[in-house]
């Protein structure tokens, strides 16, 4: 079976891989602005064969738009230089319990249908000595999120990166996210979401973490302001 068949054969299903994103030697051989033009090019030639009257008003500056949207935002993860410094602490204090970061929001792309998907992450961890920063989860979760996904990759990513700034394999990361690429085309299924899990450490070994880690995420926070 050719390739390109084999691949429309295996429809939405995921093709197994580890949890480095797939990037060529020569990813970075171009900066921003020489992207940016690349891309425009050959977007305007995308919307012209779809028959997008390139000349109206409202069309003309999409091309570019889009292609500064791929390589400045939606896709800004791909750059390296774009990685949250990894800043820890040490733990004066001895908080020894778990951390749970929740509902830390998840906007990404789908990489085969490059469509969004849209969700939330929890991440935790327990001290080996240092702590991080609570907004660096967050900007841990958007740097990776910010590049064409799988989100299985994506929960992975998380937490090797904070197992590699904490020094600890007990971090864990859950995403209950939304898949355009399901709910917009396809099956059209607007109800259904996808969870993952990446449980390190304690958290996979330990079934009494692993079950106090799913028991805060499971609760609802409310603010009265």
């Amino acid at each position: 079976m050719k390739e390109k068949e084999l691949y429309q054969d295996m429809g939405d299903g995921h093709i197994p891989g580890n949890h480095e994103t797939p990037l060529r030697a020569d990813a970075f051989d171009l900066n921003d602005d020489e992207k940016i033009e690349k891309i425009e090019k050959h977007f305007y030639e995308i919307m012209n064969v779809l028959g997008m009257d390139m000349g109206d008003d409202s069309l003309r500056g999409t091309p570019h738009r889009v292609a500064k949207m791929y390589v400045k935002e939606i896709f800004g993860g791909l750059n390296p230089e774009r990685c949250p410094k990894m800043s820890t602490f040490e733990n004066k204090y001895k908080y020894n319990q778990m951390l749970v970061e929740k509902d830390i929001t998840v906007y990404s792309t789908c990489e085969h249908h490059f469509l969004p998907i849209v969700g939330r992450a929890h991440v935790a961890y327990m001290s080996k000595g240092r702590v991080i920063g609570l907004s660096k989860i967050n900007r841990i979760v958007n740097y990776y999120a910010r590049r064409p996904q799988v989100q299985e990759r994506l929960t992975m990513q998380v937490v090797h990166a904070m197992q590699e700034a904490l020094g600890t394999d007990d971090v864990a990361c859950v995403i209950d996210a939304k898949h355009l690429c399901v709910n917009s085309r396809g099956i059209k299924d607007i109800e259904s979401s996808t969870v993952t899990a990446e449980l390190g450490g304690a958290f996979r070994n330990n079934p009494t973490t692993r079950a106090e880690f799913l028991k805060y995420i499971g609760m609802g926070t409310r603010f009265n302001v």
